[in-house]
């Protein structure tokens, strides 16, 4: 078995300048401190003082997050703090406040872990050989699941590597919904790999998701001829992103039955499937013997059968591909949908909200409650 990791499928700032000690904008208070200085010792645009960040104590569901204070961080060498204008929530990020990584003995923090992986803002300071200007706005996500921060927070530290700058045109809600799922759909594409003569049929379960649609277009740009599972109400969707559309199975099967069998209830016995549903066992029957199968839970790929080559995702911050990424959605290349913004102190809801299932967007937090809406302003 092939493991590549997805450790993840499971605030609104958009001015470049602000205001610092004794009334100096962001770009006053660098021109004061001077290119080379900043360079050796690291620059700021704020004084020191405390940060508000979600976590968990006791996981037990949305209702165990809460908010916290904590010191606003310093960036070390080579980091940036940012200044988080907005974060998206994720299924992964319910998963953790409801247990399921401690559970996994992924987790082990001592008082509480932090929650948030998606984010776009601004950075407020930079540490030692960082050529960020301050006030660059950027877009990135944190890995891993033992941490005691995360994006969901008024501050970040991250390094500067692992974050892209966000392109003119899009926004920073937007910009906040595409990190973690178009990085995560980019590896698995790349792990995925090209498709071979006479064997290119590709089945991308849910389709109409953040994951799934971004698949479903990059692996149609690397020739795959791709049939999108979702439910019918998101054929029209999953039709414009220009792949086949095919309904999803009745839940009410289960997802361990007929297995060790092909299904073609999708019309096809694909030569790959790449299960951004996550329908585990279900999935691995569209796929033709000796096909391929890239999932997307690490800590429980199904069993290999029927001499299908059997691959995991992990997504890894790269500040590189997301620049990519980021671009072509501010092109309209890529799919981006934001269902509703609410603001940080609004993050119990948020959580519900997306736990509750059938999201046809992100949900984003804000960190300025005034900007929450039906979507991005």
């Amino acid at each position: 078995m092939v493991t590549y990791a997805l450790q993840g499928a499971y605030f609104l700032a958009e001015s470049d300048l602000f205001i610092v000690r004794g009334g100096q904008t962001a770009a006053q208070h660098v021109a004061v401190a001077g290119a080379a200085d900043d360079n050796a010792k690291g620059r700021t645009m704020i004084e020191q003082g405390t940060s508000r960040r979600a976590v968990v104590r006791r996981p037990s569901g949305p209702e165990a997050t809460e908010l916290v204070e904590v010191p606003v961080p310093d960036p070390g060498a080579g980091q940036i703090r940012v200044r988080i204008a907005a974060a998206a929530v994720n299924p992964v990020d319910v998963g953790v406040a409801g247990g399921v990584f401690h559970e996994l003995g992924l987790v082990n923090q001592p008082e509480y872990t932090g929650l948030g992986w998606d984010f776009a803002g601004t950075v407020e300071a930079a540490g030692a050989g960082v050529d960020l200007p301050l006030g660059t706005r950027i877009a990135g996500f944190v890995d891993g699941f033992d941490r005691d921060h995360g994006a969901h927070a008024e501050h970040l530290v991250v390094d500067a590597t692992q974050v892209a700058v966000v392109p003119n045109g899009l926004d920073l809600v937007t910009a906040a919904a595409v990190p973690l799922t178009a990085t995560a759909a980019a590896q698995l594409v790349d792990l995925l790999g090209e498709p071979s003569a006479g064997g290119d049929r590709l089945v991308v379960t849910g389709a109409a998701g953040a994951v799934g649609a971004y698949v479903a277009v990059l692996a149609r740009e690397r020739g795959w001829r791709v049939t999108g599972v979702a439910r019918p109400a998101d054929e029209r969707f999953v039709r414009g992103l220009g792949v086949e559309f095919a309904p999803a199975p009745d839940s009410a099967s289960g997802p361990d039955s007929a297995a060790g069998s092909t299904d073609t209830a999708v019309g096809v016995a694909a030569d790959a499937v790449a299960d951004a549903a996550a329908m585990q066992r279900t999935a691995l029957r569209y796929v033709r013997d000796g096909g391929r199968f890239v999932g997307v839970q690490p800590a429980a790929p199904p069993p290999e059968e029927r001499g299908i080559a059997v691959g995991v995702v992990v997504a890894r911050p790269d500040g590189p591909l997301l620049a990519r990424l980021l671009d072509r959605v501010a092109a309209g290349e890529l799919p981006v949908r934001v269902e509703a913004t609410m603001s940080l102190e609004d993050v119990v809801p948020a959580y519900r909200r997306v736990a509750a299932g059938g999201v046809r967007g992100r949900i984003v937090l804000v960190r300025d409650r005034s900007a929450t809406a039906g979507g991005p302003p």
